[in-house]
């Protein structure tokens, strides 16, 4: 794996390269980084160039100054700036996915700057503004931000975790035996990200037993990423969800923009907020959505299978 860094207005941006082939960008969401997607990438390296990186103001991506709220506007600049740096050009664009407010990242890059993307599979981007209760979410986010300048960042997690009703899946035998244990995982998703106060979606971090000592504990890299996430789950909650939750894409140019646009749901999150975005999208586009394994955390808890769902996905295009 390389690493490198690259200068954005306003941040750094850190990011990482696997692989050999066309240019797959994993973009995540919620208070997880590029560690969130190792197990993924790791399989996926086999035939693609994967690169993943550090949200600004997450993980190893810092802001210039002091937190500030995001927009989806701004991240959607920053992945085309990723791209430009691995050599993505309109000539040879790159395959793209995100998971949740990583498919809203990925939604805005496809808007933005279309002639770097080939192919966009959105998994459960929470764009709550198309559904029909667009008014309820609208005032769970009020709620949230009250919370968290009031109470503080637990509280206000644990008030969207509330609101959300979301769960995570547990990883399944192939996934265990390939790295996604217990001990693995951390927290996911997007507007649901709160669900890291408690335990939150699974992420294959590679190998089990580089992630633990010889007494079994965890080791000095693990501790490292999980000291991250807590650092990630305050910037989310503070400076993220408000932005990110009321997003509204822009469907007209997303159909215009050439983009082959897959909506993505995960088979076990039937009727959770972010699914029920997600066919909303779909039905806007025209597109079928396609199923993938596991729920909105699916691409770590089952990240073998989902990998080989990814896989077919992006061969069809």
């Amino acid at each position: 794996m390389r690493t490198n860094t690259l200068k954005a207005p306003g941040a750094t941006l850190y990011y990482e390269v696997r692989g050999e082939g066309p240019v797959l960008l994993l973009i995540c969401g919620g208070v997880y980084d590029a560690a969130g997607y190792a197990g993924l990438a790791g399989r996926l390296a086999e035939r693609y160039t994967v690169v993943t990186y550090d949200r600004r103001g997450n993980g190893r991506s810092p802001l210039d100054g002091a937190p500030e709220h995001q927009s989806v506007e701004v991240h959607g600049d920053d992945a085309g700036r990723v791209l430009t740096a691995v050599g993505v050009t309109a000539e040879r664009p790159a395959h793209v996915f995100g998971n949740s407010s990583g498919a809203e990242i990925g939604l805005e890059l496809a808007t933005r700057h279309p002639e770097l993307v080939r192919t966009l599979v959105a998994h459960e981007p929470p764009v709550f503004d198309l559904l029909p209760d667009r008014d309820h979410w609208r005032a769970v986010v009020d709620q949230v931000e009250k919370v968290f300048t009031e109470e503080g960042v637990e509280a206000a997690g644990q008030a969207l975790s509330a609101a959300m009703g979301m769960g995570g899946g547990e990883p399944s035998e192939e996934d265990r035996a390939d790295g996604a244990d217990g001990a693995q995982r951390v927290d996911g998703g997007g507007a649901d990200g709160a669900e890291g106060a408690s335990g939150g979606q699974a992420a294959g971090e590679g190998d089990a037993a580089a992630a633990h000592g010889p007494e079994g504990g965890m080791d000095a890299g693990m501790a490292e990423m999980m000291e991250r996430m807590g650092r990630n789950f305050a910037f989310f909650i503070g400076y993220e969800v408000p932005g990110f939750s009321r997003y509204a894409v822009d469907v007209a140019a997303l159909r215009a923009s050439g983009v082959r646009v897959v909506p993505a749901v995960g088979e076990a999150s039937q009727g959770e907020p972010p699914y029920r975005a997600t066919i909303a999208l779909a039905e806007l586009l025209g597109a079928e959505p396609v199923a993938f394994p596991g729920d909105h955390g699916g691409f770590g808890s089952q990240h073998v299978a989902f990998a080989t769902r990814l896989d077919q996905v992006l061969s069809a295009s």
